[in-house]
């Protein structure tokens, strides 16, 4: 089993950049609630400490956010809401491994201007859609199958 073929198979990539950014949006809002709240509660156990932490505890959520998602139904909430899942190289949905490190490569890239630009780039210009993070592990974000 491989991913779908874009030429034979296109009904699983149509849409889909546009699909994945309505969902990237989704996902931003959920993590900057998931951010706060940790944040708030953080920075009150810790007597004001953690209130100063904001940035790495943020950047830690998303982490955990995206890989725990990912991990467990090869999509992101906001991925789920869209109808799109990653699936790997093999066509199958990614391993807690391949899920860790697709989000370790993509908050990588994400918290530099030129990686997000290269990152947008690739999604744009590939023929499955790929992002660098897909194209590293042979995975695509396709348009969920009917089971």
């Amino acid at each position: 089993m491989a991913l779908p073929h874009p030429d034979f198979d296109a009904q699983f990539y149509e849409t889909v950049p546009l699909k994945r950014l309505v969902a990237f949006l989704i996902d931003i809002v959920i993590i900057a609630i998931l951010s706060i709240l940790t944040v708030a509660v953080f920075g009150v156990l810790t007597l004001g400490i953690g209130f100063a932490l904001f940035m790495p505890i943020t950047f830690l959520v998303s982490f955990a956010y995206r890989w725990l998602t990912i991990a467990a139904r090869s999509a992101t909430f906001g991925m789920l809401f869209m109808g799109i899942e990653f699936r790997g190289r093999d066509g199958l949905h990614l391993t807690s491994q391949e899920a860790m490190i697709h989000s370790g490569i993509f908050i990588a890239l994400t918290i530099t201007v030129i990686g997000w630009i290269a990152t947008v780039i690739t999604i744009m210009a590939s023929e499955r859609h790929q992002s660098l993070p897909d194209l590293f592990l042979g995975s695509a974000a396709i348009n969920r199958p009917a089971d």
